[in-house]
C-alpha cells in the first residue's frame, strides 16, 4: 500500500535569510519538500541553521538552500552540516562569490565547437532545459582554446545562474517552486575510443555537481546512448538511490517520441527533433523566462556586483 502524500504546510521563512520574490511552494507533493515538510523536518532546518551559525557562517542559510543539503542526506543534520561546510571551504578556495558577477568567458564559441553545454528554455512543467552534446569532445584541442579549470569554474558560474536568476524566473511564470532542471545528454559520436576522455571530464563535472550543487535534477534524459549501454546501466542503477534512479531515462536512438513528452516541440531544438531554431543558434541564444521581462528580475549577485559602483557615483559626480 502506497504511503499517502504528506500533508501541506506553509513554509515556516526566517526573516533573517528569506527574502524570496517567486513562489515557495513545491508543485507536487513530495516529503521533505517546501510546503510539504513535516514539524520535525522544520525543526531539523532550524537546527541546522543553528549548527552552522555557531560555526560563523553566515552565507546561503536560507530556508530552501539548507533543506537542498538536508534532502541530499536524507534528513540527517550532522551529514547535511558536512555536506554545506565542504561546499563553502570549496567556494572559499575558487573564490566563487567574487568570480561570479564578474565572470566572462569569451572563448565559449570556440568551445561549443567541441563541447556544447547550455540552458535553453524550459520543459512541460516549467523547469530549465539544460543541453549536453558530448560526442565533439577533444580535450587537447580544447586545451588549446582553454584550461580545465576554466571549464570547471564556468560550469560552476552557470550553476550559479541556474540558481539565480534562471530558477526564481521560471517559478514566478509557473506559480510554484521550480528548484531543478531537465537534463538532456546526448551521447551521439560517444564510441569506445572516446569514452576515457569524454568520461574523465565529465566525473569531474558530474563531482561539482553532486557535491557543491546538491537536489538540482530533475529529469535526465540520455540520448543516442550507444549499443551497449544499457546493459551497464542496468548495472550501474543497483548501486544508486532509487530516487535518482527514477529521473534517469536511457534512450537509443529513437528518443523523440519520449522525450517530447516532456518538452514542448516549440522549446526543443531542430536538431533533437524539436521545432525550435533561435537566430544564431539554440546553444547560444539562452532563451527562457529568465529573458522575459514579465518574470526576469535582476540576480542577487548582480545587484551586489552594482552595489561598489552605486556608492562610487556621488563622490565621482562631487
Amino acid at each position: 500500500m502506497a504511503a499517502a502524500p504528506p500533508a501541506p504546510a506553509p513554509l515556516v521563512l526566517d526573516p533573517k535569510y528569506d527574502d524570496y520574490d517567486f513562489p515557495t511552494t513545491a508543485p507536487t507533493p513530495q516529503n521533505g519538500h517546501p510546503g510539504f515538510l513535516t514539524q520535525q523536518q522544520q525543526a531539523q532546518v532550524e537546527q541546522l541553521r543553528l549548527m552552522l551559525e555557531a560555526e560563523g557562517y553566515t552565507k546561503r542559510l536560507d530556508t530552501l538552500t539548507l533543506l537542498r543539503f538536508l534532502r541530499a542526506r536524507k534528513f540527517d543534520v550532522n551529514l547535511a552540516k558536512q555536506m554545506f561546510v565542504d561546499c563553502e571551504k570549496w567556494r572559499q578556495e575558487t573564490n566563487l562569490d567574487d568570480t561570479v558577477p564578474t565572470w566572462e568567458y569569451p572563448e565559449k564559441e570556440e568551445i561549443f565547437k567541441y563541447y556544447p553545454q547550455y540552458y535553453h528554455k524550459t520543459d512541460k512543467d516549467g523547469r530549465p532545459v539544460y543541453i549536453e552534446q558530448l560526442g565533439g569532445i577533444d580535450l587537447n584541442a580544447m586545451y588549446k582554446i582553454t584550461t580545465a579549470e576554466r571549464m570547471l569554474t564556468n560550469l560552476a558560474v552557470e550553476y550559479e545562474r541556474l540558481a539565480d536568476p534562471r530558477l526564481p524566473a521560471c517559478s514566478r511564470k509557473t506559480g510554484t517552486l521550480l528548484e531543478t532542471c531537465c537534463t538532456i545528454m546526448d551521447l551521439k559520436g560517444v564510441g569506445l575510443t572516446k569514452a576515457p576522455q569524454v568520461f574523465g571530464y565529465v566525473k569531474q563535472a558530474s563531482g561539482l555537481s553532486q557535491n557543491y550543487y546538491p537536489e538540482r535534477l530533475g529529469r535526465l534524459y540520455l540520448i543516442n546512448a550507444p549499443w551497449g549501454f544499457s546493459t551497464v546501466w542496468n548495472v550501474v542503477k543497483g548501486y544508486l538511490d532509487p530516487v535518482t534512479v527514477q529521473k534517469i531515462h536511457v534512450l537509443g536512438s529513437g528518443y523523440q517520441k519520449e522525450l517530447l513528452q516532456q518538452v514542448p516541440a516549440e522549446n526543443l531544438p531542430k536538431e533533437f527533433g524539436g521545432s525550435c531554431a533561435c537566430a544564431g543558434g539554440c546553444a547560444l541564444s539562452d532563451m527562457g523566462p529568465w529573458r522575459e521581462a514579465q518574470w526576469a528580475k535582476p540576480a542577487k549577485w548582480e545587484k551586489k556586483a552594482d552595489a561598489p559602483a552605486a556608492a562610487a557615483a556621488p563622490a565621482a559626480e562631487a
